[in-house]
């Protein structure tokens, strides 16, 4: 019943400014800030984004510049209806359109600015999606309670249902605004970190396990700060989190010794930088390139494009191939076989020229093939050959030697020998028998 009198109060409030014409100049005001918001806008940012493209090339501070381009619009809007809302009640004249529209426009400043660091702070997806649906509607249904009159009534019921923690009064509207400030609060510190994070990781001269460690300890102090700001903002006693923090201690101790050991191995690795993005491993014998390093785990991307994610405390506790720790240079081997008519040392100079011809082969070391032993059906050779882009795989480089050696040794009459064997039967065959 007190909404639809809160209601019918403003539309008949509404009304009678329609029927004595003093509505034409709320409207009037309207359109006035929303056009002079649109121009202060537009000119903003074509100025801003001409200096920052050519300024930073890089691009690293278009967050910056796409945040003040969503809010110049609605702040300069709901600063000039505030001025003209002012004006019209300093000389006596209703502003009731004025009161509606204002809180519509504050509301739209403050839904841009949380979509604009959900998008920025997190990665895209479906469930952003939902979050920015979600927190649009809680805002409108916000402001809607706010043009209904309902609001205060809200307030007053969420501050008088209350229950002691110790010493410490705690309200229903403390907790809902102990939520919303560390919400509001975090996402700034989030999206702090995620600009400077932008920025350390364009600087090419600190090695790339640096820059991510930093990123990451630079996050993680930023959110925890975040947190220690907002507490004391609503009025709760930091002191309240040593009982959640030896909580959280047993808590470690007990149930969660494999994850803080990963994230302790994860800041090891970062930091003593024995495995690197673009490093190739061998880890629980999967050979791979190292994608991505997180806090916990590393992926690992292998040749046919499988990828596994390896927990930190495995590089930490067992063996770790890195082919590529102290330089990228990979051997590549292979073991080929002549008869024993086959001229020997033609056949060792076709392989070492094969190699040479081919783009991905090194020259310095230069390709090299050696007589490795003798056989039972030929001469074993073997060629060794130097490369630095594994990345690129290694069996398609062996089949184009292979290939080479194939067509070399054909022109050069260099036979491959296949194994052949002599069957002899004692005693001979009589007339009538079968052979086995």
């Amino acid at each position: 019943m007190k909404t639809q009198t809160e209601v019918g109060r403003l539309l008949a409030e509404l009304f009678e400014d329609l029927q004595r014409g003093v509505v034409l100049w709320q409207i009037v005001i309207i359109a006035l800030a929303l056009l002079v918001a649109w121009q202060v806008s537009r000119w903003l940012r074509r100025r801003i984004a001409s200096r920052t493209i050519i300024a930073d090339p890089e691009r690293t501070m278009r967050i910056s510049v796409g945040g003040v381009n969503r809010e110049v619009f609605p702040v300069t809007a709901y600063i000039l209806l505030v001025i003209g809302r002012w004006l019209l009640q300093h000389y006596d004249h209703p502003a009731h359109l004025l009161n509606v529209a204002v809180p519509l426009v504050l509301a739209m400043a403050i839904i841009r600015a949380v979509v604009y660091l959900l998008r920025h702070t997190f990665a895209p997806g479906g469930l952003l999606r939902s979050w920015e649906l979600a927190f649009s509607w809680l805002v409108w249904l916000g402001v809607a309670l706010y043009i209904v009159g309902l609001m205060p009534a809200i307030g007053r019921f969420l501050e008088d249902t209350a229950f002691r923690v110790g010493q410490q009064r705690v309200s229903l509207a403390m907790i809902f605004t102990a939520l919303l400030t560390v919400v509001l609060t975090v996402l700034a510190a989030l999206w702090i970190g995620r600009m400077i994070e932008r920025r350390i990781m364009t600087l090419q001269h600190v090695e790339i396990n640096l820059r991510v460690a930093f990123t990451k300890i630079l996050r993680s102090v930023l959110v925890i700060v975040a947190i220690l700001i907002a507490l004391p903002i609503v009025g709760i006693d930091i002191t309240v989190l040593s009982v959640f923090g030896g909580a959280l201690g047993v808590g470690i101790g007990f149930g969660l010794q494999k994850v803080a050991a990963n994230y302790v191995s994860g800041y090891t690795i970062l930091l003593d930088r024995t495995v690197s993005p673009g490093d190739l491993v061998t880890v629980d014998h999967f050979y791979g390139e190292v994608t991505k390093l997180t806090s916990r785990c590393i992926i690992v991307r292998g040749p046919d494009g499988t990828e596994a994610i390896v927990p930190n405390e495995t590089i930490i506790t067992s063996t770790v191939i890195n082919h590529s720790y102290s330089n990228r240079r990979v051997l590549i081997r292979i073991p080929v076989q002549i008869s024993y008519a086959s001229n020997l040392e033609t056949a060792l100079k076709l392989m070492e020229e094969a190699a040479s011809s081919h783009p991905r082969v090194l020259k310095d070391p230069a390709p090299t093939a050696l007589l490795t032993a003798f056989g039972d059906n030929g001469v074993n050779l073997e060629l060794m050959a130097w490369i630095e882009d594994p990345e690129r795989g290694k069996l398609n480089l062996n089949s184009d030697l292979n290939l080479a050696l194939y067509k070399s040794f054909g022109a050069h009459n260099i036979e491959i020998p296949f194994p052949q064997r002599d069957v002899r039967i004692v005693g001979g065959l009589k007339s009538g028998d079968k052979l086995p």
